[in-house]
């Protein structure tokens, strides 16, 4: 027997090789496949002359297998299994029995995650939620599929391999204790007299204080450097410190701890805000519904605390 040159050989065939012997009739495999008879002996002419044998012959009115044949079947009907099961499509994900382990990458907690978390053990009791920071290798851990969703601010160009969508831009606020003494006259002099806390993202995203401005712009002066925002309202509470940060962050903190927001002193435009994932994980049922999850309430959220924050905001005394 010649050598077989694979890439020469249309693997349609051997669907139809397993027709044949599985029904041993030409009739009865175009029968199984919907194809004509002509078709189907066709193709059975084809395999003979790629695998330089005869297959199947007609003897005393049925056709047998060679023993060649009856060997290569062994091989080809798990192979078929194989490629019929990697090709089918995916099974409906059904949260209620779903045991899935969902990782966000979301430095903005709080009320988000609370709401979040409420959602989806509400739907998929067994799921398990894993809220974390913003990792430095953020991009990779999404594209390779360790991280389901990711929180984006600024205007950093993604990656290839990776999608995105548009959220509510951060709106920023600045915030301080009831009572403190820039409230009696806050301006440019109170922005830059008082110091500021700032709370470090491990990712290096960008900040919007790193833009620079056309007009002038009065200092700021850090006074703490934190790396979790659950502290800034206890510290903003208990100290005459500023705090600036989106309104979806602190507006809840604002509640609970009598904060006063005001308006920044300094010039803090809608600071864009995405959330990404990998494209590999786009069309992936469980990955879908846990980002309509995240993004449905995050925006829900998000308009929620500027109809918090409104009504209270300082201007500057003019």
């Amino acid at each position: 027997m010649k050598e077989i040159q694979l890439h020469r050989i249309d693997l349609n065939l051997l669907v139809v090789f397993e027709a044949l012997m599985s029904e041993g009739s030409v009739a009865g495999a175009a029968q199984v496949l919907g194809k004509t008879p002509s078709a189907v002996s066709h193709a059975l002419a084809r395999l003979r002359e790629q695998l330089d044998d005869p297959v199947l012959v007609k003897v005393g009115g049925q056709m047998l297998a060679s023993p060649f044949a009856v060997a290569l079947i062994e091989d080809v009907r798990p192979i078929l299994r194989g490629i019929r099961r990697v090709l089918a499509p995916p099974e409906p994900f059904d949260p209620a029995t779903s045991d899935r382990v969902f990782r966000i990458a979301c430095p903005i907690s709080g009320r988000v995650l609370s709401e979040v978390m409420n959602t989806l053990h509400a739907a998929a009791p067994k799921a398990k939620l894993e809220w974390l920071s913003a990792p430095r290798a953020v991009y990779a851990a999404v594209a390779e599929g360790l991280v389901d969703l990711a929180h984006l601010a600024g205007e950093t160009r993604l990656p290839d391999g990776l999608e995105e969508v548009e959220v509510p831009s951060f709106i920023w606020t600045s915030f301080v204790r009831a009572g403190h003494p820039a409230l009696a006259n806050w301006g440019p002099e109170a922005w830059s007299t008082y110091p500021h806390v700032q709370v470090a993202i491990a990712n290096d995203a960008p900040s919007p204080f790193d833009t620079r401005s056309a007009t002038p712009a009065p200092d700021r002066r850090i006074g703490a450097l934190i790396s979790e925002f659950s502290s800034v309202g206890p510290l903003l509470a208990n100290s005459d410190m500023i705090g600036t940060f989106p309104r979806i962050q602190m507006a809840w903190d604002m509640q609970r701890y009598g904060l006063v927001p005001l308006v920044p002193q300094i010039d803090l435009p809608p600071f864009r805000t995405r959330f990404f994932w990998s494209s590999r994980l786009a069309s992936d049922p469980a990955s879908v519904w846990i980002r309509k999850i995240v993004i449905e309430a995050y925006s829900a959220l998000n308009d929620e605390a500027g109809r918090l924050v409104e009504p209270r905001l300082v201007a500057a005394e003019r």
